[in-house]
């Protein structure tokens, strides 16, 4: 029956040989975080004139001195309502503010939002790309640890197995090295007293 227990051993000590050239193996998530401020910056560059207006005005359009206008616009225009300013300065400020601000502004606005909301959808998808490789990351530490885990509890169990195969129990071992590291303190001890 010994000569049956030895060849078992001899098996796992063969896997265990391969295993410590390659314990664990690491698949890794096929991310490379980019730079989305560059590649913006690189699509903007490549769309063509009208967008490059587009992004011009609703830059310029978002500001507080476009306010400021819209605000003199809408004073011209009561002033002229109130019979201050001649009626075609009414029919002007009415024409501007609701055919020229409201039909030509709003598309281009729109296509202004929507270029620059492409950064924004970069940026998400970027986070999103790297939170995955992240978590996969993660996931694979989590099972590269529970594999040394592993490995170290076979190898316990393999010292607990030859400590007892010498007659030794695992309760005399702390026992063996306190005797150990007391045994120098002893020896002036009693080097001194003899």
């Amino acid at each position: 029956m010994q000569e049956e227990n030895i060849p078992a051993p001899v098996s796992p000590t063969t896997h265990h040989t391969h295993n410590l050239t390659s314990l664990f193996q690491h698949n890794p998530l096929p991310h490379k975080p980019r730079n989305v401020n560059v590649q913006h910056k690189a699509e903007q560059e490549a769309s063509g004139v009208n967008t490059h207006i587009a992004v011009g005005l609703t830059k310029s359009v978002g500001t507080m001195w476009t306010a400021y206008s819209f605000a003199v616009l809408a004073i011209v225009g009561l002033l002229a309502i109130l019979g201050w300013l001649p009626p075609l300065v009414a029919l002007l400020v009415v024409w501007a503010s609701q055919t020229f601000i409201q039909l030509v502004m709003l598309p281009i606005l729109s296509v202004g939002q929507n270029v620059l909301g492409r950064h924004a959808e970069l940026i998400a998808d970027e986070q999103y790309n790297t939170t995955m490789k992240t978590f996969h990351d993660i996931e694979e530490i989590m099972q590269h640890l529970s594999a040394q885990d592993a490995e170290l509890l076979r190898h316990t169990k393999m010292l607990i197995h030859l400590l007892s195969a010498a007659g030794i129990t695992p309760e005399q071992l702390p026992d063996v090295q306190i005797s150990v590291s007391a045994s120098p303190r002893e020896t002036p001890s009693a080097g001194t007293q003899g």
